[in-house]
């Protein structure tokens, strides 16, 4: 993945490449950026210890995601995720759901603090280089300035990025600032519990398809989670 990892000292610089094994396994099988694509989705988790108890649920919802997206012409998907002492990593774009999924899978979670901020610098950085999507994130608490997240986010917003907010459980704090996020950034936001497993999946795929075609794509999709993120997003 080379310079696509972020610096795990400050908010978001790209330092050079640690060599982790399971990263470097995922590259040998990762498939190419599509030059044709369309799309660019960023695809982004809090790994922390936290989120142990639903990870697997959590990557087998998540591998259903990749499966639409493997049927969604054009678009391409970089994985994000943080955990530990200030790790934070991100995949390289590509278009092979089953590379995706099988990093995904090879992801243990692991003490830490929250580092949002570093994954919204991240994009913005991503789409001065070609124009991101969307980008989704998922996860369960926030343990940083509200405050920065919020001036990131309203970044993203004027640069088109729509950030998709998913809150893992139940959490007050994180709740007000997703919400933000994604109001911000002219996203959406859906609170989640462990009985909305077929809601996660639905609301993902349905990400994909908008990352993929817009909101064009995105209206002419029915079902329920559809309609929750047509509700919110912004023009």
């Amino acid at each position: 993945m080379g310079k696509n990892v972020i610096d795990q000292r400050s908010s978001g610089k790209p330092v050079e490449q640690s060599k982790s094994s399971d990263i470097a396994n995922f590259l040998k099988t990762a498939a190419k950026t599509n030059p044709n694509s369309s799309g660019r989705l960023i695809f982004s988790l809090d790994a922390t210890m936290s989120r142990q108890p639903t990870w697997d649920r959590a990557c087998s919802i998540q591998g259903s995601m990749f499966d639409a997206v493997d049927r969604k012409a054009g678009l391409s998907v970089q994985l994000v995720y943080f955990r530990g002492y200030g790790e934070c990593r991100a995949s390289k774009w590509v278009m092979n759901a089953k590379a995706l999924g099988q990093l995904m899978t090879s992801i243990d979670c692991r003490g830490g603090m929250t580092q949002i901020g570093k994954v919204l610098s991240h994009a913005i950085k991503e789409n001065a280089k070609s124009s991101v999507s969307a980008l989704v994130f998922i996860g369960d608490a926030m343990e940083e300035d509200v405050d920065q997240l919020c001036h990131l986010a309203g970044e993203l917003g004027l640069k088109g990025v729509k950030a998709f907010m998913f809150l893992d459980g139940r959490n007050g704090q994180a709740e007000l600032a997703f919400r933000e996020i994604a109001r911000l950034s002219s996203g959406a936001f859906l609170s989640l519990n462990e009985s909305s497993a077929k809601d996660l999946e639905n609301l993902l795929s349905a990400v994909a398809a908008y990352a993929s075609g817009g909101r064009k794509a995105l209206e002419s999709r029915s079902g329920t989670a559809s309609r929750l993120l047509l509700e919110q997003l912004g023009n």
